[in-house]
């Protein structure tokens, strides 16, 4: 297969053999020795289940390169799994043998218990690499490694945790006495990197506050600083959105401005979409009777819409009402609320996953599987019930699309393309 890629004109072919770690050594030798005569010029060592420790890994590393006849010619990458906690360490110890190839993923996302973490390990490079590492760096930006973080976070719905190394909200926070007056004498006291230096600044240390007298210049710039670039409609509708919770706020913070970019850019292609949010969706909860919800929505042609329906909560209500004017069935899978700030005025952030009812389904390119399809949909509000109908008509919006574009697909030549007789 390697002399095959190659045929085709490829001139970088990787070959991965699975669960190197645990591979008899000799014939690992052996068989890496074969594929780079047959012309790879890569060879990734994966620690397929995360069985290995640092040590041990390091070791396999410098074993392969001084075993493996044309090792020399070649890239040795890593791919290491997290089922231990080590896939970090263990890609650290790789790189300290002797790879030159790390893959890694953002967040550590991946399957069962995740892989390396670029964050972590480009950090610890960028930390150690001159002294323990022998001056290994990676000519990566990391200035942009939380806005990769979050864009990552938005689009698969996959939550940091707060403790996370380097991108977890707590990264940098310091609640010990000692600590906190060791912070206030010297930073580098506790903190071994600097947050500006992955694209995160010190809320205290902002030189512009926005509140509710800033106007779009300082919006404008301030979203630039945290590299988003808006048109001109882009920035209107976003900036009445931010003096909305300007009037609402002493202080509007990244966190903040970054949801409601994420909230009122980000979105799929409206189908339906929520009118007069404060006015529109009244609701009335409490232990002597079900909650009732009416909702209004317009659809693509600007027709409006209403509903009304009662629930067994208030956001069961309004998703029952939205069902009604949309008509298209869907079982919610997941849903979560998180405050972006602390405080009780912090806007709220919903995370949704549906799936429809009248089978959305896609083909695995591979295997050839049909593919029961999920979608997500986000929003953001000081009203969580807000943003939780937000987030399902954006989840309900991207289930509808796909439709459009799946029976687009479906139809032949001849039906896309007929003319007149």
């Amino acid at each position: 297969m390697v002399r095959f890629a190659r045929s085709l004109g490829c001139e970088d072919v990787e070959f991965s053999p699975e669960d190197a770690g645990r591979s008899e050594r000799e014939y690992l030798y052996e068989i890496l020795g074969e594929v780079i005569k047959a012309g790879a010029t890569t060879l990734n060592i994966p620690d397929t289940v995360g069985i290995t420790l640092p040590s041990e890994f390091g070791q396999l590393i410098a074993d392969i390169k001084s075993n493996t006849p044309g090792i020399q010619n070649v890239i040795v990458s890593t791919h290491c799994q997290n089922d231990l906690g080590l896939s970090t360490a263990n890609t650290l110890a790789g790189a300290h043998s002797g790879a030159r190839q790390l893959e890694v993923t953002i967040n550590g996302i991946g399957e069962r218990a995740g892989n390396a973490s670029l964050e972590e390990v480009v950090m610890a490079i960028k930390c150690r690499g001159d002294h323990v590492l022998g001056g290994l760096f990676t000519g990566l930006d990391t200035r942009h490694i939380v806005m990769t973080s979050k864009m990552v976070e938005e689009h698969t719905g996959m939550q940091t945790q707060p403790h996370k190394a380097i991108v977890g909200a707590n990264a940098f926070a310091h609640e010990s006495g000692i600590h906190q007056d060791g912070m206030l004498k010297h930073k580098g006291t506790y903190e071994i990197m600097c947050p500006e230096e992955i694209g995160l600044e010190r809320s205290y240390d902002a030189g512009i506050v926005l509140g509710k007298l800033s106007g779009r210049h300082a919006l404008r710039d301030r979203l630039n600083e945290l590299g988003y670039e808006l048109d001109d409609v882009q920035l209107s509708n976003l900036f009445w959105r931010f003096k909305a919770v300007a009037e609402q706020k002493k202080r509007v913070t990244d966190a903040d401005l970054i949801a409601l970019v994420s909230d009122e850019v980000f979105q799929p292609e409206a189908v339906w979409t929520l009118l007069d949010m404060q006015l529109r969706v009244q609701i009335t909860c409490g232990t002597l009777g079900l909650s009732t919800s009416t909702i209004k929505l317009a659809d693509s042609d600007g027709k409006e819409h209403v509903a009304c329906s009662i629930g067994t909560g208030p956001i069961d209500a309004a998703y029952k009402a939205v069902n009604l004017i949309v008509k298209e069935p869907a079982s919610l899978l997941e849903y979560s609320l998180t405050a972006v700030t602390v405080g009780i005025d912090a806007i709220a952030t919903t995370r949704v996953l549906i799936r429809g009812d009248n089978n959305y389904s896609s083909t695995n390119a591979l295997t050839g599987e049909s593919v029961q399809r999920t979608f997500s949909g986000i929003g953001a509000g000081m009203d969580i019930v807000v943003s939780s109908v937000k987030a399902y008509v954006g989840a309900l919006n991207k289930m509808l699309g796909f439709k459009e574009h799946s029976s687009t697909l479906s139809k032949t030549p001849l039906e896309t393309n007929k003319v007149p007789a």
